[in-house]
Order: structure tokens, then C-alpha cells, then sequence
């Protein structure tokens, strides 16, 4: 696929956006870079931009997991056994999303960006057990969440955070500060997986992914700055980025409900 340098800059732009709304919000941020891929970019294949997306959220994700493993908030046994049933989850759910049609694929990936905005609005209170790890008794509920989770996360190209972070809280009742952690190493994992499932197809543009990453490295240092001196004002903030989250949500609906209804 050729691109323009217009376009290019676009993407680092792109990046720096959904940078500055994972450093503000943390988990839900990544869910935007699709959209912006496909509608301001002007990606003009689906897949090619569920494919670069993967891949910059991936990115984004081993970044960030460095200074949580630095601070111990990583279990890393719950997040291997959790990542390793997500792998075999993304594959089959990348698979399945290259034979879906492009169009359809995002009218279904708007519905998703509505749970998201849903999710970010609920917060979570649970304090959860710090002592909490993986044993036998909840391995199976843990590579369960951990497959489903993979299977969302490959057919829509996304992360998947904001699902794996109650999936693991679910599982094993760990502190959310530690699912945050460990939910980095899973998402790395799932995005990794769909990116080289869509790379073998063709489907990623890595200049493009390389400078919405370098953008996303920028933007994430103004957002973690920008979050630590507006925490009072944190609430009213998920708000708005939950309205935003609907709005774009509203715009994929109707620029593709009518592709999605076609049989």
C-alpha cells in the first residue's frame, strides 16, 4: 500500500492522540487508533489499518510494561498463563476477522468502542487480594478469560486492556494496580499475534506503524504529565473522553450501517 507523506504525518499525529489519551485515561485509549487510521489517515483498507494498529498497540503496551515491572506490579505467572491462552485466542480471532468484509468489521468494531465508553464510566472500586496469585484451582478460569479475551482482542486488531484488566481481577482476584501490570504483558502478547497473522496476508504498513508508535511515544509523555496535574479533575475527564469515545462510536455506525445490513 502507498501512502502519501501527508499521510504519514497523519499517522504520527494519529500516534501522539492516542498516546495522550493512554498517558490521561490509561486503559481505552488504543481503541481509538482504528478509527483515526481509517477516517484520518484515509488507510483505505480495514484490514491494513486493524493490522498497523495492532502492532502500534503492541508497541505501546511493552513500553509502558517496563516501569510496571520495575514497581512489581506484575504477577508474572498469571500474565504468562493468561497471555499464552489469549495467543491461541488471537490467532483464530485474527483469522476470523481477514474473511469478515472491511466495512463490517468496523460497524462491529463501533459497537465494541460503545462498550468501551459503557466500561470507562462504570470505574472499578474492587480493591481486590494483594496477595492473590495463579494456583491449579484458578488456572481454568484464568486461561479461559485469558482465550476469550485473545479471540476479541486478534478480531479487532485492539489491545483488549480494558477487557484483560477485569479478566485477570475476575480470575484470580488480584489488586487492579496489578491486573493493570499484568494485563500489559497480555496485551504485547495478542497484538503481537495479530500483527504477524495480518503481516502474512500483507495487511501491515510498517512505515506507518513505526511513526504512529514514535508519535504515540510523545504523546504518552505529554498525557502522563498532563494526568498527574489534572488528577482532581480526573472523573470529569473519563466523562469526556467517554463522550468522545460515543461520538466516533456513533460516526463508524453510520458511516457502515448500511454495508453491514447489505446481504
Amino acid at each position: 500500500m502507498h501512502l502519501e507523506v501527508v499521510q504519514y504525518a497523519l499517522g504520527a499525529l494519529s500516534g501522539a492522540l492516542v498516546g495522550l489519551t493512554l498517558g490521561l485515561f490509561g486503559g481505552g485509549g488504543s481503541i481509538l487508533a482504528v478509527p483515526l487510521m481509517v477516517y484520518l489517515v484515509g488507510v483505505p483498507n480495514a484490514h491494513m489499518a486493524l493490522g498497523t494498529s495492532a502492532f502500534a498497540v503492541a508497541a505501546n503496551a511493552a513500553a509502558n510494561l517496563i516501569p510496571h515491572a520495575r514497581m512489581g506490579h506484575v504477577r508474572w505467572r498469571c500474565a504468562l498463563i493468561y497471555s499464552a491462552a489469549g495467543i491461541v485466542g488471537a490467532f483464530a480471532g485474527s483469522s476470523l476477522g481477514k474473511l469478515v468484509n472491511g466495512e463490517r468489521l468496523l460497524f462491529l468494531f463501533a459497537i465494541l468502542m460503545v462498550g468501551v465508553g459503557i466500561l470507562m464510566l462504570r470505574g472499578r472500586r474492587s480493591p481486590g487480594n494483594p496477595a492473590a496469585t495463579c494456583t491449579t484451582e484458578n488456572a481454568p478460569k484464568t486461561v479461559g478469560f485469558g482465550a476469550a479475551t485473545g479471540l476479541l482482542s486478534g478480531f479487532f486488531g485492539i489491545g483488549g486492556g480494558f477487557l484483560i484488566v477485569p479478566g485477570l481481577m475476575a480470575a484470580t482476584g488480584m489488586p487492579m494496580i496489578a491486573a493493570v501490570g499484568s494485563s500489559l504483558v497480555a496485551v504485547t502478547a495478542f497484538g503481537l499475534t495479530t500483527t504477524l497473522n495480518y503481516a502474512v496476508s500483507g495487511l501491515v504498513d510498517w512505515p506507518l506503524a513505526l511513526v504512529f508508535v514514535a508519535g504515540g511515544a510523545a504523546g504518552g509523555t505529554v498525557g502522563a504529565f498532563a494526568a498527574h496535574q489534572m488528577a482532581q479533575a480526573r472523573g470529569r475527564l473519563n466523562l469526556l473522553f467517554a463522550a468522545l469515545i460515543f461520538a466516533v462510536a456513533a460516526y463508524m455506525l453510520w458511516r457502515n450501517a448500511m454495508i453491514f445490513f447489505t446481504v
